[in-house]
């Protein structure tokens, strides 16, 4: 297979199946762009990654895929992050929230940060991610639904909230806590089924239909600028991924608790 992409809560492999012909496996922890890689695929696509109670997906696996001439893209969640990082590296990021943490308009991990279900729900998302709740706000700002002020306020109390806990409903609770006028708060509630933005998920099709293009167009190897270095912890940690068990070389999926 030409692509390998890492994905989870923010689209579904059936649903990025349709934008992509690739191999899609559950979000990315350490060590698995690294085992991705070996596959020798002509591109790797991260969108999700786990993080806190799992070890994060390395830079320098990213770092490596490259130089052995992979493509490397990310949107949406931790994909986004990682591109932003590595943009001078070459890492290629695709979407509005990877051009705002590239920008400085984000710098927090938590913006894309999620509580989700196991692998056999599909990886269900369980909280609502911040970047979501900024686009949705000023949507609902731009439509008259709410205030500049009720938006400000309620910007204010999402990013106040520990990520697990951020959804809809405790927000509408929190924000008449505030003050926030009951009229403004019921338009916006009923107003939400269909008005609610996932930016997440816009990107992640983004990328998927960038790289569904430029596999089709065919590119040459990936190049890089740097000299690689085989450091001490490297070879450690390519050692560790290389004999640890995963889903590239086993059927079971890691039931892990929070992605981003």
């Amino acid at each position: 297979m030409s692509a390998y992409v890492f994905t989870g809560p923010t689209i579904s492999p059936a649903e990025a199946g349709r934008e992509l012909d690739a191999v899609y496996l559950p979000p990315a922890a350490e060590g698995d762009v690294y085992r991705a890689a070996l596959k020798r695929p002509r591109a790797i696509g991260i969108i999700d990654g786990y993080f806190q109670s799992t070890p994060t997906v390395r830079h320098k696996e990213i770092l490596w895929a490259m130089s052995q001439g992979i493509h490397v893209f990310g949107s949406a969640s931790i994909g986004a992050l990682r591109a932003a990082e590595l943009l001078a590296f070459g890492m290629e990021g695709v979407g509005t929230i990877f051009e705002w943490y590239r920008d400085g308009v984000l710098e927090d991990d938590d913006e894309v940060a999620i509580a989700h279900g196991p692998a056999e729900v599909g990886f269900r998302a369980a909280s609502e991610a911040m970047v979501n709740i900024r686009h949705t706000l000023r949507k609902a700002e731009l439509s008259d639904i709410i205030s500049t002020k009720s938006r400000t306020i309620m910007e204010g109390i999402a990013k106040k909230l520990f990520y697990p806990d951020r959804n809809y409903e405790l927000l509408l609770r929190s924000a008449a806590d505030a003050g926030i006028p009951e009229t403004e708060l019921t338009r916006f509630r009923q107003w939400l089924p269909k008005g609610q933005l996932n930016q997440k998920g816009e990107d992640a099709v983004t990328m998927l239909r960038l790289m569904r293009r430029r596999l089709a167009q065919g590119f040459d190897p990936k190049t890089v600028s740097y000299s690689f270095q085989h450091t001490v912890m490297w070879e450690s940690a390519w050692r560790e991924a290389a004999n640890s068990s995963s889903t590239l070389c086993n059927d079971e999926l890691r039931d892990r608790a929070l992605v981003r």
